[in-house]
């Protein structure tokens, strides 16, 4: 079934989504799991391009009860949340992994990081090129168009091709 860009594959009902099915994003997000009423419902799992995914209990397509886990495992709790917070600035792979040694700064949570496009900003889920102000995933493909906010944000913060 083919639903503005995005896709259904799975069982339906009066023309709407019901029971197990796989709902596919223009993003490429793709949710997996119970659906009733052509909405989520039941167990169902958000899997992201990045890898990363958001498992949840959903009522009525809102989720009520979930857990979202980053691409390398990092699960995100709301209570007594101490990654990355103002006293522990280590990447997740530091604190699976230790330290690296004096001399070999760790910029990302990837090592060696990405290679970024020369004129690119590494963006968090892809690269930034502020010529064209787009941004296309770490694969190439593209996702979209920055706005003014976007494109002074990723400038303004994020890693550039030439700070290695």
């Amino acid at each position: 079934m083919e639903l503005f860009g995005s896709s259904y594959r799975g069982k339906t009902k009066n023309g709407r989504m019901e029971g197990n099915g796989a709902y596919t994003f223009p993003t490429e997000t793709k949710y997996v799991g119970e659906m009733k009423n052509g909405m989520f419902h039941g167990k169902g799992v958000l899997h992201f391009p990045n890898r990363s995914k958001y498992e949840a209990i959903w009522e009525n397509g809102i989720a009520k009860q979930g857990l979202f886990t980053f691409a390398d495992g990092l699960q995100y709790h709301e209570k007594g949340w101490d990654y990355c917070d103002g006293y522990d600035r280590r990447f997740y792979t530091e604190r699976c992994n230790g330290l690296r040694p004096a001399g070999e700064s760790q910029l990302t949570n990837l090592h060696p990081p990405r290679v970024i496009p020369d004129g690119c900003y590494d963006c968090g889920d892809g690269f930034y090129d502020p010529t064209i102000r787009v941004v296309t995933s770490y694969a190439g493909r593209f996702l979209r168009n920055a706005d003014d906010s976007e494109h002074e944000w990723n400038v303004r913060t994020c890693r550039r091709a030439s700070d290695g």
